[in-house]
């Protein structure tokens, strides 16, 4: 007996209706009534052969306000209109089947009837979101919460904290200011090594202007991503990059998951009911790569509050069509790791990895790869110096042959530290570095600018978002301080990637060709500045302009 049915409840008190069955039509459209403030949509039973329930929250002019989709591996969703700028009234919620013996019954179109309990009781009061203190302890949490302090027993994932004031998650350009903070105070308890003579001070970066900030309400549809952080930005060809993931305001996990970016117009597509398949559960920490030869995006691990991943999603960017790999061989649920791709391989690197309680959440030194072809992870044999444990760290690869692995930290130790592993000796040894180099820091941005050169920027010290920009060069083994207006705002968490844009393309007189960095342009996406701030903006600096500052 297939016993698979899709359910919605209504408001705080309405009970669950059957919107989907096994029989009957695959698609509902159903009127949300105007004193509803919650929807939650979740199935039962058994999956079987069906692919994904598309749901889609619109208003009164038939424009999505928000979108989402349930599938064997995410089976539930939910929305409350506080965290939703665009819901008014008149709201709709659209419903379809995806997969499996589909009917041709027409959609069908229902009501809801409101529940009207029979005695009133005052309203609950709001429900405070506490985050995750996982890195450092505080002493200032209201008495008797004890959530929040089982919580601040673990460590080693993403402090965010708390908030206390409703901010909006659509901006178009930019988030409004709340007082959610990104990371946690932490000064006593951070040890900053190899900060060489930098001070404090100098480590807590030049606070820049923040990016434009929208006050009008509008009822179109989403222009651009939802402010947000953690999540991962992967080019796919040179003008084309996707986005998955992050976590934004109030730390809801963000119901826009999945864009678009073309870079030809700089421009936003909402990509999430684009691909078939089952997606990736909502995550922060994970990693994206591509791999050109065989045009597919590889993500992997992550976390969502107390759930932690090791699964793989492949994305084939030609059918457009997400599968989830299973995959032979051991590697731990991990986050806030570095991934690269090698010679079609993964090259996955440290991250927080969870351990039972009352153990706090420690940090890998393991290197581990995973073989698409095959399907099956395994460590290799490595050696030389390899770096400590540590999640939050940055890894490029330079020349097709060398991995470099920068910064990170591992409660409470916070790193400025350079590995560099030799992708044909399967080697690592520790880069002794000149010049300049960036205060201690995590979750910072990183972009391969040239053959020889790479950027840092930005990223949290244990007390503050950075703002600074640094580049390295593997040639001389040398830091430079660089400064770019569009490169001011503190931020951490963000996406930085290198893409062909047509607006820096750069030509010279004597030369009829383009510099070879002149057609290529630094994206940064995202982020949060521990100030209650989420950021959507997208900036764009030229390749060329970074070099010439050096």
């Amino acid at each position: 007996m297939d016993d698979f049915g899709v359910y919605a409840v209504f408001g705080v008190n309405g009970p669950p209706q059957k919107l989907l069955s096994a029989e009957g039509s695959s698609r509902v459209r159903v009127a949300v009534p105007p004193s509803v403030r919650q929807v939650v949509l979740f199935s039962s039973g058994r999956w079987g052969e069906r692919i994904c329930v598309n749901a889609e929250l619109s208003d009164s002019d038939r424009m999505p306000i928000t979108i989402g989709k349930l599938t064997p591996y995410n089976k539930c969703l939910s929305w409350e209109q506080w965290e939703e700028e665009t819901w008014i009234d008149s709201v709709t919620l659209n419903v379809s089947l995806e997969g499996g013996n589909l009917s041709t019954e027409p959609e069908v179109i229902m009501a809801v009837k409101e529940y009207t309990p029979k005695d009133t009781a005052a309203p609950p009061a709001a429900r405070e979101l506490h985050g995750k203190r996982k890195r450092e302890q505080t002493a200032e949490e209201e008495e008797g919460n004890d959530w929040t302090k089982r919580r601040e027993e673990e460590e080693n994932t993403c402090p965010n904290a708390t908030t206390e004031k409703t901010t909006p998650v659509r901006k178009v350009r930019g988030q409004a200011k709340g007082s959610q903070k990104l990371f946690a105070s932490g000064a006593e308890t951070t040890k900053l090594k190899g900060a060489g003579e930098k001070g404090a001070a100098e480590m807590q970066g030049t606070v820049g202007r923040t990016p434009p900030q929208s006050a009008v309400r509008t009822k179109t549809p989403l222009a651009s991503p939802s402010g947000r952080w953690g999540q991962t930005l992967c080019p796919i060809d040179a003008q084309t990059a996707i986005l998955i993931g992050g976590q934004g305001a109030r730390m809801q996990f963000c119901k826009d998951p999945m864009w678009k970016l073309c870079t030809e117009d700089v421009s936003w597509v909402a990509a999430e009911t684009l691909a078939e398949g089952p997606t990736p559960e909502a995550r922060i920490g994970h990693t994206a790569i591509y791999d050109p030869d065989s045009r597919r995006i590889f993500v992997f691990g992550g976390s969502k509050n107390k759930k932690w991943f090791n699964d793989v999603h492949i994305l084939d960017t030609q059918s457009w069509k997400w599968t989830m790999v299973e995959a032979q061989g051991k590697v731990p649920p991990l986050a806030y790791h570095s991934c690269s791709m090698f010679q079609g391989e993964l090259f996955v690197l440290g991250g927080v990895f969870p351990r039972p309680n009352p153990e706090p959440d420690g940090c890998s030194d393991s290197l581990y790869i995973f073989d698409p072809r095959l399907s099956i992870w395994y460590q290799p044999i490595v050696t030389g110096d390899k770096p400590s444990p540590r999640s939050g760290h940055s890894a490029c690869v330079m020349q097709e042959r060398k991995i470099y692995v920068f910064g990170g930290w591992d409660t409470p130790v916070c790193y400025n530290d350079m590995y560099m592993l030799d992708l044909g000796l399967m080697e690592f040894s520790a880069v002794k570095t000149t010049g300049n180099p960036p205060s201690p820091r995590s979750w910072h941005g990183s972009a391969v600018l040239s053959d020889t050169k790479f950027l840092i920027h930005g990223g949290y010290n244990g007390n503050n978002a950075l703002s600074d920009a640094f580049v390295f060069d593997i040639d001389t083994n040398s830091w430079t301080e660089v400064s770019a207006p569009e490169l001011s705002v503190p931020r951490a968490g963000h996406s930085i990637i290198t893409m062909e844009t047509a607006g820096h393309r750069c030509f010279s007189e004597e030369d009829e060709d383009a510099d070879m960095n002149g057609g290529r342009t630094l994206l940064v996406f995202g982020g949060g500045d521990n100030e209650g701030n989420f950021y959507s903006d997208l900036t764009t600096v030229a390749v060329e302009e970074l070099l010439g500052a050096i």
